[in-house]
């Protein structure tokens, strides 16, 4: 689950152009941290560091599905 305290925009659409920072792929969540940086997720990777996602994230925008709940 999300932390309560995460702001989430879930309507928010991430263009084709907005590609994963790990491998170039589509990105379909961005994550901004609380040290300032945003980070781009595609599916794949979204999922795999899901939990670490739900520690560090201070706002989401996009497909917050992929984190499960």
């Amino acid at each position: 689950m999300v932390n309560v305290s995460t702001p989430v925009v879930e309507n928010t659409r991430l263009t084709a152009a907005d590609r994963c920072d790990r491998c170039g792929a589509q990105a379909h969540l961005r994550v901004s941290l609380a040290s300032g940086g945003t980070l781009l997720f595609c599916a794949h990777h979204a999922r795999a560091h899901a939990e670490k996602i739900k520690e560090v994230a201070v706002r989401l925008e996009g497909d917050t599905s992929l984190l499960g709940s």
